[in-house]
């Protein structure tokens, strides 16, 4: 049965406090709680997903849970991004030693600008040296829409970089 527009009502009203309370002892952050709590009950009307009475509380958690992990996952990589990618400096010259610190600049500033999500697919396969596959499962899309998204982020950073 879809839920129609009083009986999402009566679950919000219901669950969206437990449902922040939850997420805020996880985070410690009161606004992320908030925001993420709402998510949750986005994901539930946009999906229209079915509801069965004593088991709906079941799935907001499972929904708000995940949408943690998600964020965190991303948050994380976000910020170790660009300190986990140095180029290796060897026997240079000076001059040499400059254009590798520009070209790091660039390449850290060409990775910030991507989208997020290929900035993640492109992460996940050069720091973790994910397969397209290993990814596609691990990001729930398919295999396709990984190789999209990395060549999206290729372009767009060779573009940035030679620019």
């Amino acid at each position: 049965m879809q839920v129609t527009r009083e009986q999402f009502k009566t679950i919000f009203d219901k669950y969206f406090d437990d449902i922040r309370r939850y997420l805020y002892y996880r985070c410690g952050d009161e606004a992320l709680s908030t925001d993420l709590a709402q998510d949750t009950f986005m994901r539930i009307w946009e999906k229209d997903l079915v509801l069965l009475p004593g088991k709906d509380a079941g799935l907001l958690y499972k929904i708000a849970g995940d949408l943690f992990v998600s964020h965190t996952r991303r948050d994380k990589l976000r910020q170790e991004a660009p300190e986990r990618i140095r180029f290796e400096s060897g026997s240079r010259t000076p001059e040499e030693e400059l254009e590798m610190q520009e070209l790091q600049e660039k390449y850290e500033k060409a990775l910030v600008k991507l989208p997020e999500n290929q900035r993640i697919v492109f992460l996940m396969s050069r720091m973790e040296e994910l397969t397209y596959a290993e990814i596609a499962s691990r990001l729930t899309i398919s295999v396709k829409a990984v190789e999209k998204r990395m060549s999206g982020a290729l372009a767009r950073l060779r573009k940035e970089i030679n620019a």
